[in-house]
C-alpha cells in the first residue's frame, strides 16, 4: 500500500457459509468505528418496513423466490447514503451473485459516490474448506436465554451446560444447520457466489485470507491487511 493512500475504509468481506464472515465483519466494525450492513439484514428489514418496494420484497421472498439485484443494490444505496457512512462501511457477504456486484459497481458510478469517495477499496475473501465449514456450522449454537453463540469444539461453555455469559442452561441449534442443508449452502455457494471472486481480482481488489485459525488470528491478519 502507497505511503500517501489512506487505509481502505469501504471493505466487502466475502467467503462460503460458515466461513465467519458476520463474526468478523462485527469486529473490524468496532475497531474501526464504522457501520457493517449484511444484505440478508437489509432485506428483512425492508419486508417490515411496510413501503411498496418492501411490500414488493416479502412477497419474493414468502414465495421463495430470489431477490432482483435492484432491490437489495436500492437498500444498500439507501444505508451507504446516510451521513454516518460518509467515514467508511463494510458489507457482510454482499454482493451475492455477479449480477449484484455489477449493479453495484453503476451505483458507486454515480455522482454522490464519486463526490464523497464512497467507492469500494477492499474485498476480502475469507478461504475456508468445505469440510472445516461443516464441521463449524453443526457443532454451533447458542444460549436460548442471551443469544451467546458456542460451538462444540472452538468454543465450548467453560462449564458444561453452562451459558459463560448469564448462566443459562438451555441451548439452541438453527433448524437449518444439518449436514443436508450446509452441503446444499455451499454447493449454491460455489455456482452463484463464487464467480464474484473473479470479477473483484481483476480490479485489483481482492486480498485472501485463511480463515481457518480461531477467531482472533484471523482479525489479526485481517488488522494487518486494513492498517487498524
Amino acid at each position: 500500500m502507497a505511503e500517501n493512500k489512506l487505509p481502505p475504509r469501504h471493505i466487502i468481506l466475502m467467503g462460503p457459509p460458515g466461513s465467519g464472515k458476520g463474526t468478523q465483519s462485527a469486529i473490524l466494525s468496532e475497531k474501526l468505528g464504522i457501520n457493517t450492513y449484511s444484505a440478508g439484514e437489509l432485506l428483512r428489514e425492508a419486508t417490515l418496513s411496510g413501503t411498496r418496494e418492501g411490500k414488493a420484497i416479502k412477497k419474493l421472498i414468502d414465495k421463495g423466490n430470489l431477490v432482483p439485484a435492484k432491490y437489495i443494490v436500492n437498500r444498500i444505496k439507501e444505508k451507504l447514503m446516510e451521513p454516518e457512512n460518509l467515514k467508511g462501511y463494510i458489507l457482510d457477504g454482499f454482493p451475492r451473485t455477479l449480477d449484484q456486484a455489477k449493479v453495484f459497481e453503476k451505483m458507486q458510478k454515480k455522482s454522490y459516490f464519486q463526490k464523497n469517495n464512497l467507492c469500494v477499496d477492499l474485498v476480502i475473501l475469507l478461504q475456508v474448506p468445505d469440510d472445516y465449514v461443516i464441521e463449524r456450522i453443526i457443532g454451533r449454537s447458542q444460549c436460548a436465554n442471551c443469544g451467546t453463540l458456542y460451538h462444540e469444539k472452538y468454543k465450548p461453555t467453560k462449564v458444561f451446560g453452562v451459558c459463560d455469559a448469564c448462566g443459562g442452561k438451555e441451548f439452541t441449534r438453527r433448524a437449518d444447520d444439518t449436514y443436508e442443508t450446509v452441503v446444499s449452502r455451499l454447493r449454491n455457494y460455489r455456482s452463484v457466489t463464487a464467480p464474484v471472486i473473479p470479477y473483484y481480482e481483476e480490479k485489483g481488489l481482492l486480498v485472501c485470507v485463511d480463515g481457518t485459525g480461531p477467531i482472533d488470528v484471523v482479525s489479526e491478519k485481517i488488522r494487518k491487511i486494513v492498517g487498524y
